[in-house]
């Protein structure tokens, strides 16, 4: 763990991996839950965790005494099982899945298969308003972008980029490879919260049938 300072009143935490991120994420929302810890946002990325605006209540050095008392801390890990979960409703008809098929080294009926039995969680947030970076597959499941990304990737798109799947928010441009689809709405700024996935949320991928209509966004 490596604690570096972001102006006066914030701290990055470096961390090995991504497990280790997430850990540390879970600790701290729990340390300001409990009241022990004043900070107005904890943000984590693929190897880093931010903590931004630090209480003033604890005077000019509290950054200071924290960064000095964070390498000491117990961070419990993650619990496999702990936090709400989402369930979200996929077509596995995405134009990538031969190839996604071919990186595996699976039958293309197996990739959606593998993918939705599997647990994700969400492990940060970016590129886009709702877009959740999600881990939980294999390491031997990571896949490389596209050597060409794409100029326009429909709104819903369910993707894959090396360990992460993702759901395209709206409609932009992209490099991930496309496995399926969904109708469920990942960004809406009339609904509170706007984003339907948060860092420590699960996942799971719930297989429509693609000979049926599609659901009715939720």
């Amino acid at each position: 763990m490596r604690v570096l300072p972001v102006g006066d009143r914030a701290l990055l935490v470096e961390l090995a991996d991504g497990t280790e991120a997430q850990a540390l994420h879970a600790e701290l929302l729990r340390r300001r839950a409990a009241g022990t810890l004043r900070v107005r946002e904890i943000v984590p990325a693929a190897r880093t965790v931010l903590l931004d605006g630090l209480d003033g209540a604890d005077g000019p050095d509290g950054p200071g005494r924290l960064a000095a008392e964070l390498p000491g801390w117990e961070i419990p890990p993650l619990h496999p099982h702990a936090g709400a979960v989402v369930e979200i409703p996929v077509r596995y008809d995405g134009p990538d899945l031969a190839e996604v098929a071919a990186h595996w080294d699976v039958p293309v009926t197996e990739v959606a298969r593998i993918h939705a039995a599997t647990e994700f969680r969400v492990a940060f947030c970016g590129f886009a308003p709702g877009f959740g970076y999600l881990t939980g597959l294999p390491e031997r499941c990571a896949v490389p972008r596209r050597a060409t990304p794409r100029t326009a990737v429909p709104v819903g798109s369910v993707a894959l980029a090396g360990p992460y799947t993702g759901v395209y928010p709206r409609a932009s441009p992209g490099g991930w490879q496309l496995i399926g689809s969904t109708d469920r709405v990942l960004w809406d700024h009339a609904r509170e919260p706007a984003a339907l996935l948060s860092p420590g949320v699960r996942v799971r991928f719930v297989p429509e049938d693609t000979r049926a209509p599609a659901q009715e966004a939720r």
